[in-house]
């Protein structure tokens, strides 16, 4: 009988956030073909683009026309998923049929006005005004008596469903708590009533101890390829601080996050030598007026390719029927990212 080796061998790795195992076949890295490894030549797009509805001063689908802004932007989502109007329900329940109408709002956070520039590519100061805007949506929507709960994230690229290039993510605010919070506070709630300690806080500790998984470490913030990770490159930001959301971040903190936000976006393109897409997300404490001390501020990134700019994961078979898999192991994955470059690919291409 061999020894078990977890960079060779089949094994299940156990998620404490979400309460799911997931496959991890690191043999199958070895397979003969890899997929082509092509890179990808860079795009020749402008600062401004006047087709584009998310440029300074250009007019929307619906005719209303975006400010000459010179920062960060914010507006509605012109083709929001969700309504702020409330709506009676006359139609009733049953064990086996149940629905219920759910209420918010969506909105559209334009990070720059440079129609080509990404958050890789943006100065600390200028990320550092995308997190503003980011804890003064969290606290305006968060007021709002309807709103439970508001997902800050980022689609990047047009494989992830993103349909223009222009440097933006979202935020929807909602009444429900969404299926995956749910998920994670319940299982971040039962360890805090059992260790009276943060399951991230005392997670982020260990992994530091082994430093197998760790990408980039600063002084209040950690980048890691978490233990289950089920996507071949992702990763997640952890605060060293025990804190539940963004608007608990010092000063120093908010310095910290964006820098290590733009050097972990910076080794994705180095990956590949593309822009690199992701799609990424701010996990933090529900604002409905409930204390949540389980909650541990934190931040994932998904990204889809696996061994090219060209060659993309797809969830499929085994994955949609069974559960997740994955053929890289989480720790191949983190030595990967961890070696690259803080330094942009395209900063040193002009250079040469």
């Amino acid at each position: 009988m061999q020894q078990f080796n977890k960079n060779e061998h089949p094994h299940r790795r156990y998620n404490p956030l979400i309460n799911e195992w997931i496959l991890v076949s690191p043999h199958r890295s070895k397979r003969p073909w890899q997929g082509q490894n092509e890179k990808v030549s860079l795009e020749n797009s402008h600062e401004y683009d006047p087709t584009c509805y998310l440029c300074p001063g250009n007019i929307r689908s619906n005719g209303l026309k975006n400010e000459k802004y010179q920062s960060c932007y914010v507006f509605e989502n012109d083709f929001a998923a969700l309504l702020k109007e409330e709506v009676f329900q006359d139609e009733l329940n049953t064990e086996l049929f149940k629905l219920k109408p759910e209420r918010g709002i969506n909105k559209v956070v334009c990070f720059s006005p440079i129609h080509n520039l990404t958050i890789p590519e943006m100065e600390i100061s200028e990320i550092q005004n995308i997190i503003q805007i980011w804890k003064e949506q969290y606290i305006e929507l968060g007021n709002l008596n309807y709103i439970n709960y508001v997902q800050i994230f980022e689609n990047k690229g047009s494989i992830m469903g993103c349909s223009n290039p222009h440097p933006h993510g979202q935020i929807w605010a909602q009444l429900s708590i969404p299926t995956q919070i749910e998920k994670t506070q319940k299982n971040l709630k039962e360890y805090f009533l059992k260790h009276k300690k943060s399951l991230l806080k005392e997670y982020v500790d260990q992994e530091l101890k082994f430093d197998e998984r760790i990408v980039i470490e600063n002084k209040h913030f950690v980048v890691l390829v978490p233990y289950w990770a089920t996507w071949p490159y992702e990763t997640i930001i952890i605060s060293k601080r025990h804190f539940s959301n963004i608007i608990s971040m010092t000063n120093e903190e908010t310095l910290c996050f964006s820098e290590i936000l733009k050097e972990i976006t910076v080794k994705y393109d180095n990956l590949f030598e593309t822009s690199f897409p992701y799609s990424a997300g701010i996990h933090q404490a529900p604002t409905d007026q409930i204390s949540h001390q389980e909650w541990h501020f934190h931040m994932h990134f998904y990204p889809p390719l696996l061994r090219s700019a060209n060659i993309k994961k797809f969830m499929v078979g085994y994955e949609m029927l069974g559960e997740a898999q994955r053929d890289i192991s989480p720790e191949e994955s983190a030595t990967i990212l961890k070696n690259l470059p803080s330094i942009h690919y395209k900063l040193k291409t002009l250079n040469k």
